[in-house]
């Protein structure tokens, strides 16, 4: 079965945001704000959700990224849809979520070095940086059939 999340490129100043937990081990990795969709929640609900939940702030996706597919460490499969925005300028980036240890601003070289939740970190800001920005049509909601 297949899980569904989302995540959030959130560049300020050649910076991007991530978030610092421990995905079930004692090490602490790097992610992009990101998380499951809920039932029955639309894409952009939910990246807005995780980012608040995960960061504090507000965020205006802009763009679709990509959507990745990961057959994570614990044998799950996953389908990511990563998403592009802004969150408002000057605002400090503080947890909601008790799972996030912290929140940081790092450069492309520094998240490079750094411990990642997994390879779709490094590949979803390298493709956010090298312009692949799709539009949010893409992923809008369908309405409810009848």
């Amino acid at each position: 079965m297949w899980a569904l999340t989302v995540a959030a490129v959130i560049e300020r100043n050649g910076r991007f945001l991530f978030v610092e937990e421990t995905d079930g081990s004692p090490e602490r990795v790097l992610n992009q704000p990101a998380g499951h969709v809920e039932p029955g929640e639309g894409l952009l609900d939910a990246v807005r959700r995780e980012v608040r939940e995960e960061t504090g702030l507000a965020f205006t996706p802009e763009a679709v990224v990509g959507i990745y597919q990961l057959r994570a460490r614990n044998g799950r499969d996953y389908c990511r849809i990563c998403f592009r925005g802004s969150v408002p300028e000057g605002a400090e980036a503080v947890p909601e979520d008790p799972q996030i240890l912290g929140c940081r601003w790092l450069s492309r070289e520094e998240l490079a070095a750094a411990p990642l939740r997994s390879g779709l970190v490094l590949r979803c800001v390298d493709d956010a940086r090298a312009g692949a920005a799709h539009p949010l049509a893409l992923v809008e909601g369908v309405r409810q059939e009848r």
